[in-house]
């Protein structure tokens, strides 16, 4: 907790037979973080050069390029299916041979005809297209065509035209534009393109149709409703065929990509005719459980080594180690940087304060009743990993908000039964407080600014921790003072202003004794602090110093932890009032037909209020307080940028070893 998982530097070396069995080996434990071989004239690999695949990558490769493919004409992602029974490698193997050739073929033809049989749907939906304009011409389009004295012209004009020669002219009126066709002799062509070029005219291609247009075009809509009936039968064999075997695809892909995976490990390592070697990282309780592994595969052929580990200057993977309740808020933690091997890993204080944060902002029982259930409901849609962890940090969160609703005695923005455990945030909407109470915002205001005084504390004290283990000799002490020299100012500041102003829940030291030039003690002790932080932070920078003033913004900064959640209970008391104040409320006590009509508006707006409510509530609680944490807290002392212990293997979910 609060530091990643120790990991101890291995070295491999083996005689280039016993390649197979130890990449087998190394893959079935998936604990070995591969450090990929660079041909670089590294000291004490003169002579070695990058391995070469082993045998059967390219025929896994291919089968496996088959099995996706046909993955994607079902749309299957691995990552989306309940794996439901594993299947053995000799089981998938008689499968593949067996079964995977006929459901290629099968589905290769099946797609093949669904396509030529979406290509002629298209085909005739622009035939359509290209005969609406004539629907309402009662002429056979085939007399359009083929005059040898005549020239026709059909197409849009945007205002009407007026032609003063001998023609015949249909118009079908339009509301922005209408659509003519016009006759006219060969020897007045030029004369009319000119007056119909004057009326914006934008030419239509006459279709090469026999017959009148709603006919033709009652004709095409026949064929694409049956090419439509067979795509349908095709599609009803396709989802068959998904039903039947997305187990065994799942299960091909999974073993094709382990097979690929292992065949090109050699990739990564160093390699001579004879000797190969592979250098990694290995969980540091896990080290002999992999050499004894190895050495029993290989029968004793291999020389397992642990390599010393400068853990400032190596580039350790780094793997988290938090309880199992933490393990969700490590997605958070990726999103932002996943910590370096040497410092402090937030994800545990993580885990417990963006909880309590959110649930301090939304605070409504029901809001968390329903945020609850939307967790399990979509538990039931999404099944990848990242997915789920985010659903259990929700969880989390829904449950951190019932409690404060309770706290705050709220529901839906309503008073429950009893009064405030703590503070009211009721507000006086719609004329009268509740049950003769208002909201305690000064006092809501000071705890969170309480809270920020504390996690940024914490924040710089965890910063005096990681400048301990990182840095070496003057620059360290500089550094460790300068972070409690931030932590001096801060309290100075705040003792100073304790010392001038009586505030609620905060100490008062307006009442001590004057020591010297009109100065009570609690200022001088401020004034000392301050000063003494100062020249700590200036030793180490003195650039630092104009960051002085972000003391006090980024302690005011908490006080949005109260202002969204006075929002949010704004928005729903005046949802209430609206629905139930002046709809549902005037409509029961006379009551008639349109009572009817003003109770079912003011369930509407009670309903859409409270969903957008509850959408701000989670949007607004959920940025909040992680801003608080990326921005206020890991600024103080967390540098992030470690990189992600990545163990060669795979968790095998549809198959087994």
């Amino acid at each position: 907790m609060l530091a990643p998982k120790p990991m101890s530097r291995v070295l491999i070396v083996a005689s280039r037979d016993q390649a197979v069995p130890i990449v087998q080996e190394l893959y079935r434990e998936n604990l070995f973080h591969i450090e990929d071989y660079v041909e670089q004239g590294r000291e004490g690999y003169e002579g070695f050069k990058i391995g070469t695949p082993l045998e059967g990558a390219t025929e896994a490769s291919t089968e496996l390029v088959k099995v996706r493919a046909i993955e994607n004409v079902f749309a299957i992602r691995g990552e989306d299916i309940d794996a439901k029974q594993k299947l053995s490698l000799p089981q998938i193997r008689l499968r593949i041979e067996q079964d995977l050739p006929g459901i290629e073929k099968e589905v290769g033809e099946l797609t093949g005809a669904r396509s030529k049989l979406d290509t002629k749907v298209k085909e005739y939906e622009q035939k359509i297209a290209e005969l609406e304009p004539f629907l309402e011409i009662p002429v056979d389009l085939a007399l359009l065509r083929g005059f040898r004295h005549f020239s026709v012209f059909a197409g849009y004009v945007t205002h009407d035209v007026s032609i003063t020669v001998p023609h015949e002219m249909q118009v079908v009126k339009g509301k922005d534009r209408s659509f003519v066709l016009v006759i006219v002799p060969e020897k007045n062509r030029a004369e009319v393109e000119r007056l119909l070029q004057d009326a914006q005219f934008q030419a239509v291609t006459i279709p090469e149709e026999n017959g009148t247009a709603p006919a033709r075009t009652a004709y095409y809509a026949e064929q694409i409703a049956s090419l439509k009936k067979e795509m349908d039968a095709i599609n009803e064999k396709l989802a068959k065929i998904k039903e039947a075997h997305t187990g065994l695809l799942v299960a091909c892909e999974e073993a094709f990509r382990a097979t690929i995976e292992q065949t090109e490990a050699p990739l990564r390592f160093a390699t001579t005719s004879k000797v190969f070697v592979a250098e990694g990282w290995v969980p540091a309780d896990r080290t002999q459980e992999i050499g004894a592994a190895l050495d029993k595969v290989t029968g004793g052929k291999v020389f397992v080594s642990e390599l010393p580990v400068d853990p400032l200057h190596d580039s350790v993977p780094v793997e988290y180690n938090n309880p199992s309740f933490a393990k969700p808020a490590q997605m958070l933690m990726d999103i932002y940087s996943r910590p370096m091997y040497t410092e402090v890993d937030p994800t545990l204080l993580l885990s417990i304060v963006f909880p309590i944060f959110f649930g301090f902002i939304l605070g409504d029982v029901g809001y968390g009743l329903l945020l609850l259930a939307m967790c399990f409901a979509l538990r039931r849609v999404f099944k990848g990993d990242d997915a789920r962890q985010f659903l259990v940090v929700l969880r989390n969160a829904s449950l951190s908000t019932i409690i404060f609703g309770i706290l705050f005695s709220e529901f839906l923005g309503f008073e429950l039964p009893w009064q405030p455990i703590i503070f009211s945030r009721h507000l006086n909407i719609g004329g009268a407080e509740v049950a003769g109470h208002g909201p305690a915002i000064a006092e809501l205001m000071v705890v969170a600014i309480w809270i920020g005084i504390l996690h940024i504390t914490l924040g710089r004290v965890l910063g005096m921790i990681n400048h301990a283990r990182q840095d070496h000799g003057k620059h360290r002490v500089k550094a460790v003072l300068s972070n409690f020299g931030w932590i001096t100012v801060m309290w100075g500041i705040i003792i100073a202003i304790w010392s001038m102003f009586a505030m609620p829940l905060m100490p008062d030291l307006t009442g001590l004794p004057v020591v010297a030039a009109g100065l009570s003690l609690g200022l001088v002790a401020a004034i000392v602090l301050i000063v003494m932080g100062v020249i700590f932070i200036a030793r180490d920078s003195v650039l630092e110093i104009v960051e002085l003033p972000t003391i006090i913004s980024h302690v005011l900064s908490y006080a949005r932890l109260v202002a969204v959640g006075l929002s949010s209970v704004a928005i729903a008391m005046v949802v209430n009032y609206m629905s139930i104040g002046m709809f549902i409320g005037p409509a029961l006590k006379n009551f008639s037909i349109i009572s009817v009509v003003l109770i079912i508006v003011g369930v509407v707006v009670f309903l859409l209020g409270h969903a957008l409510n509850l959408a701000l509530g989670i949007l607004g609680g959920g940025l909040h307080s992680i801003r608080l944490h990326y921005v206020e807290f890991f600024t103080k002392f967390y540098k992030g940028g470690g990189r992600k212990y990545i163990p060669f293997g795979m968790k095998r979910r549809f198959t087994e070893d």
